[in-house]
C-alpha cells in the first residue's frame, strides 16, 4: 500500500493511505541503515511504501520504501551537530512567520532559513505576523524590513490573525499546494492555523512577559487537510537553525542578490570578504546590497553558529541597517 505521511514522532509515523484511511505504522529496524544521515529518516510530507500487519486489536502498518523526495528542507539536529533534522518534504511553499518583538525574530534567523530553503529547492514567502499589535516605531521596522526581502524577489505578506487581517491572501496561495508553516516558537503558527480552519483548534500559548520568547505548543510536525483545498504542515517552534551540508564557496549563490553579481567579481572563486575588485563588496558600498544581509553572509561563511541566537537588542536590530542612511 502507498500513502502520505501526515505525522512523525520519530517512532511511529501516522500514514493517511490512499484509500483515505489514517494508519499508524512503524520502519523496519534495517531501514535506519540504509545510509540516511538524519536523525529521522521519514519526515512529514514523505510518500512511502507500507504493509498492513492486523492483530486481534488493532491495525497498523510497516513502512519499507519511501519515494524520491521533489524537496525536503533541513535543519542540523539539535543534540547531533553532524547530522541533519529533516523539517517536513514534497514541500510546494513554506511560509516564514516573522515576528517584530513579540518575540524578535532577528535578521540572521530569517537569512539563515531562507539560505537553507534556496538550497533544497522550496519557495519561501515571508509573512509578517501579529500587524495588529505594532505601534510607530515597530511598524517603521517592520516595514523597512520587509522593503529589503521585497528588493531581493521574495514575496512578503503581512497578516494578522487576530484581526482577520491578510488571511484570504494567505489562503488563496495555498489552495493546491501543500504548505509549511514555520518560524520561532510564539510567532503564532498554531493561531495563524485556527484563524484560517477554526475547527482544528490547535494549541496556542501565550508570549513569556519575562523572556520575550514563545513557549512550545507544536511537539511534532504534523499535516492537516484543510476545507479550502489545501494541506498544511504546521511544525515545532525553532530556536536557532543551523545550516548543513553548504560548502563554502557556494553559500552566495543562495543569495540571489549576490548571484546575480557574483560573474562579475574578478575571481571565480570569490569569497566577497578581502578578495580584490569584488562586485558584491562594491555594490554593498553603493547600498545596492542590505548591510544586515552581507553581516548575516559572513556569519554563515565562518560557520558563526552562536550569532543566530542573538536578540532584536544587539547589532542584529534592523532597524540599525547601516545602509539605512538618512
Amino acid at each position: 500500500m502507498t500513502g502520505l505521511v501526515y505525522k512523525s514522532t520519530g517512532s511511529w509515523y501516522t500514514v493517511k493511505s490512499e484509500q483515505g484511511d489514517f494508519i499508524e505504522c512503524r520502519i523496519k529496524g534495517k531501514f535506519r541503515m540504509k545510509g540516511i544521515k538524519s536523525t529521522n529518516p521519514i519526515a512529514v510530507g514523505d510518500v512511502v511504501d507500507f504493509e498492513l500487519e492486523e492483530t486481534s486489536d488493532t491495525v497498523t502498518g510497516t513502512i519499507h520504501n519511501i519515494h524520491e523526495r521533489k524537496n525536503y528542507i533541513v535543519r542540523k539536529s539539535v543534540n547531533l551537530s553532524h547530522q541533519m533534522h529533516i523539517i517536513a518534504s514534497n514541500v510546494d511553499y513554506v511560509f516564514l512567520l516573522i515576528t517584530i518583538n513579540n518575540p524578535p525574530t532577528t535578521t540572521n534567523f530569517i537569512d539563515r532559513f531562507l539560505v537553507t530553503a534556496e538550497a533544497y529547492g522550496i519557495e519561501t514567502i515571508l509573512v509578517f505576523n501579529k500587524i495588529d499589535t505594532f505601534d510607530e516605531a515597530t511598524l517603521d521596522e517592520q516595514l523597512y524590513l520587509q522593503h529589503i526581502y521585497q528588493e531581493i524577489g521574495y514575496q512578503c505578506l503581512r497578516v494578522s490573525a487576530k484581526e482577520n487581517k491578510g488571511i484570504e491572501e494567505l489562503k488563496q496561495l495555498m489552495v493546491g499546494k501543500v504548505s509549511m508553516f514555520s518560524g520561532h516558537s510564539g510567532v503564532g503558527k498554531s493561531t495563524l492555523v485556527n484563524a484560517m480552519e477554526p475547527s482544528l483548534h490547535l494549541k496556542t500559548k501565550t508570549i513569556s512577559e519575562q523572556s520575550k520568547q514563545g513557549q512550545h505548543t507544536t511537539t511534532f510536525a504534523e499535516m492537516y487537510d484543510l476545507s479550502f483545498n489545501a494541506k498544511i504542515i504546521d511544525t515545532p517552534g525553532i530556536k536557532g537553525f543551523g545550516i548543513v551540508d553548504l560548502a563554502k564557496e557556494d553559500i552566495s549563490g543562495y543569495f540571489p542578490e549576490f548571484f546575480k553579481l557574483k560573474d562579475q567579481c574578478k575571481f571565480n572563486n570569490c569569497l566577497h570578504k578581502d578578495e580584490p575588485n569584488c562586485a558584491i563588496k562594491k555594490a554593498l558600498e553603493n547600498d545596492q546590497i542590505s548591510w544586515s544581509r552581507y553581516k548575516n553572509y559572513l556569519h554563515i561563511l565562518e560557520g558563526d553558529e552562536e550569532n543566530y541566537r542573538t536578540d532584536l537588542h544587539n547589532e542584529d536590530r534592523i532597524i540599525s541597517d547601516q545602509s539605512r542612511k538618512s
